[in-house]
This record gives structure tokens, sequence and C-alpha cells, in this order.
């Protein structure tokens, strides 16, 4: 490597280490006992035995991997069918299976995009979907966090012919909720699409018969010409993967013109047999994702008293006062002084046994570093209680 870039690299590293911004992967073994509250393994699915018999059984019939990408020989039967029955558990017509949800993000974020589409996000929308705008070469701007009326602003005077709209329904670190009926109203009198990303909400949300299947399924929006979803097969599913779901148009679109799908080794048999299983027990039940969400309110209800003793030591705004109080769906948000007392509240609860997110910029959308805590259907009584007894006495410890 060149003097000039080590010399980088090594300036880059003293400026993350003064800022408290060192990220380093913690590896965790197969059999610990910590108590998860930082995985997004929603509804504990990622270690349910049909899940991981699935897996295991289709990598006996189909090796590894897929060997190639899924135009060229990569495509089983497994993928079909986990495209099918994704389609029907979120109420939409096609949907189209990618390695990752971040490569489907970027496949039709891409795939849509161009000069002639002006694309409006979200200030907090995820990283993939930010690095498809970039890819996408579309006029990009962003909206003030869930405001509908930013967003109109922003497509009133646009030149271009096309138009995408791009947000969350569930965000991944504030836990709250886009107004989805609102924006796709914007969609409609504007000629737009609204792109839906689904990662925290499928499996987790949805309400009467449509429990766990998402923000979109029993809804006007699903089906709707201007809706198109995407989804990742790694968080409530306990796979890997991502999907794009919307018409068959698109979809022959995507198989087309979708980089990240084209030029990419398809997804792994037996992750599509795993996500196929789990998609089969969400549809079976339903109680997966009332508990997930009763366990958010619980957790939410054991720190209440610590987190209001904070209230005149750490500033939150009004999104934040409701993240904490209760979201919609699993994720919880603590906001924190700093970044490294967010890393050393992180760390303090490792050690009493309780593992939970550290959010730090840049990966939080509004420069606060945070506490991110994700319930699981499968947590015990005894579990919440016990994780909510050490953070409470960490939080309470806070200057």
């Amino acid at each position: 490597m060149s003097r000039s870039m080590i010399q980088w690299l090594e300036r880059q590293a003293a400026v993350r280490d003064r800022r408290g911004l060192v990220r380093r992967p913690l590896p965790r073994a197969a059999d610990e006992q910590f108590i998860d509250l930082a995985s997004n393994d929603y509804l504990g699915l990622a270690a349910d035995p049909r899940v991981a018999e699935a897996a295991a059984a289709a990598a006996s019939l189909w090796g590894a991997g897929a060997t190639s990408s899924r135009l060229v020989g990569g495509t089983t039967r497994l993928h079909l069918d986990l495209e099918e029955e994704l389609a029907l558990l979120a109420g939409m017509e096609m949907a189209l299976v990618f390695s990752s949800g971040y490569l489907a993000n970027i496949g039709v974020i891409t795939a849509l995009g161009g000069p002639g589409t002006l694309i409006i996000a979200d200030e907090h929308c995820h990283a993939s979907m930010i690095d498809g705008f970039r890819l996408s070469r579309s006029r990009t701007e962003s909206f003030t966090h869930n405001s509908v009326e930013d967003a109109g602003r922003l497509l009133a005077g646009r030149s271009e012919p096309r138009a995408l709209i791009a947000v969350e329904s569930l965000y991944s670190v504030l836990g709250d909720e886009a107004p989805l009926a609102a924006l796709l109203a914007l969609a409609e009198d504007h000629d737009a699409v609204l792109l839906i990303d689904e990662a925290h909400s499928l499996g987790v949300i949805g309400t009467g018969d449509f429990q766990g299947r998402g923000a979109v399924a029993g809804t006007f929006l699903a089906g709707h010409p201007n809706v198109v979803v995407t989804a990742t097969l790694s968080k409530a599913l306990g796979s890997q993967g991502g999907a794009v779901l919307g018409s068959a148009l698109l979809r022959e679109h995507l198989l087309n013109r979708a980089r990240s799908f084209i030029f990419d080794t398809g997804l792994a048999p037996a992750s599509a047999a795993a996500a196929l299983a789990a998609v089969r027990i969400i549809r079976d039940e339903p109680w997966r994702a009332e508990s997930v969400r009763s366990n958010a309110a619980a957790l939410a209800a054991g720190l209440g008293p610590a987190l209001a003793a904070r209230g005149a030591v750490v500033e939150q705004t009004a999104a934040d006062r409701a993240a904490v109080e209760q979201t919609a769906g699993a994720v919880q948000s603590i906001a924190m002084p700093s970044a490294a007392s967010a890393l050393a509240a992180a760390e303090a609860a490792r050690t009493a046994g309780v593992r939970i997110g550290c959010f730090r910029p840049p990966s939080v959308p509004d420069g606060i570093s945070r506490l991110r805590l994700t319930a699981r259907a499968t947590l015990t009584h005894e579990e919440i209680e016990d994780s909510c007894a050490v953070l409470r006495g960490i939080l309470e410890e806070l200057p």
C-alpha cells in the first residue's frame, strides 16, 4: 500500500478513536447465555428447528451455494416457491428474491432511477437506500422525517417525468412508523411510485388476519399500482436474503435491469429454504407477531422509571420520547449523551449478560448516539425483568 494511503488510514483511525466511533465485530458463541436484545431475530426463528432443518435439507440436496447468477443456473424451485409465498404473505402480485436486503434496495432503486426520475427520500432512510440513490444517477432530495408536507413541496416543483418516494414502514433506529396512507395519497396526486422498505415490519406488525405480514398487507396499499415493497429475509424470517415485491411488469423489468440481481450469485438454496419455512410459520403462527409487540411494550414499561429520571439530562425530541414509551414494532430507542456513554452502557450490559445495540454516528440518522433494544417473540417474562433491572442500574449511574 502506498505511503500516502497508509498515512491517510492512520489519520482516519485516530479520528475514530478520538470520537469514540471505533467499531469491531463481537463474536458470539453458539451456546452463549446472553439475553439477546440486540439482534433482529424478532420472531426467534433463526434457531427454530423447522427453519434450521429446512436449510440443512436444502444444503444436502442442492449444495452449499447457488453456483451462479439466477439468470444463468442459480434458480431452483425453492427460489420460485419462496417468491410466490412471499408475495402472497405481503399481499403483492409478484416478488423477486435477491441475495440480501441491501442488494434488493439497490437493485430496485437503480432499475427505476435515472436522469428521468426524481427521488425524494425520508431523511431517515437506510444506508442501502441511500447507496441506491447515489448509484441511480437520479436527482435526489431528502425531506424532513415523516413530513408529508415537505415531501409534497419537493414533488410540486419537479421537472422529471417520473418520481419515486422512498420510505421505511418502520424505521430501524427510532422504531417509528411512516405515514403510509398520506404518502400514498401524495404519490397518487403526483403520479409517483411509493417505495416502502418493510425490513423491520415484515413478521412484526399487521392486524386481524394479517398479523405479522407487515404494514402493507391487508390494507389498500397491498397490490396498489403506485406501491413497491422491499423486504429482508434476515430479520424476522431468521434467514438471509432480500426481496422486491410489486407487479409482474416490475419483476420482468428487474430481471433485465437490476444489476445487483443480474450480476450477483443467486441466494443460497439453504437460505431460500429457511426463509420459505419462516414465511409459512409467520402465516400459521400469528401469535409470534403479537408476542414480539407485547414484549416490546414490557421492555418500555420496565425501563420507564430510569428513563424518566434521565429526562432532564438528555434532551429528547418528541419522536425520541414516543420511541422510548412504545413503538409499533420491536425497536425501543434510548438517546444517550454521547457516543462514549452509549458504548460504555452497551459494554456494561454485555458484562452483565444482556446484549443490546449501540448505535453511533454515522449509523444514527439524527446524529444522536443511542442504545437500541429489540424485542423478540421468544423472550420470557423473567428475561425481560432481568434485562430491565440491569439496564435501569446502568442508566441510573450515567452522569
